[in-house]
């Protein structure tokens, strides 16, 4: 069983920025797809950023020009650099690897 663990977030003021990362137990770190996730209450888990074992990476609408999802294979961990946040933002974060194991999650909460 993959462990999978988030951390970074935290309550930020609206044009601020949070740094979240995920690191996974194991060796195949390299090898798995990565991918953000987010909730917010009563909402519905939204996909948000995800980047693949060979780096390429894709975003929801609502995170492009404001996100940036990156991995770095040596400390096993993916990162998703937040800027211009919004109060809309606020949510759990979630990640996701291959396609499978899920984290915890961590709050982030923007205020206006």
């Amino acid at each position: 069983q993959v462990q999978v663990r988030e951390s970074g977030g935290g309550l930020v003021q609206a044009g601020g920025s949070l740094r979240l990362s995920c690191t996974t137990s194991g060796h195949a770190f390299s090898q798995y797809d990565m991918e953000w996730f987010r909730q917010a209450p009563g909402k519905d888990r939204d996909f948000v950023a995800g980047i693949t074992w060979s780096g390429s990476s894709t975003y929801a609408e609502s995170a492009k020009g404001r996100f940036s999802i990156s991995r770095d294979n040596t400390k096993k961990t993916m990162y998703l650099q937040m800027s211009s946040l919004r109060p809309e933002d606020t949510a759990v974060y979630y990640c996701r690897a291959a396609d499978a194991y899920w984290g915890q999650g961590t709050q982030v909460t923007v205020s206006s």
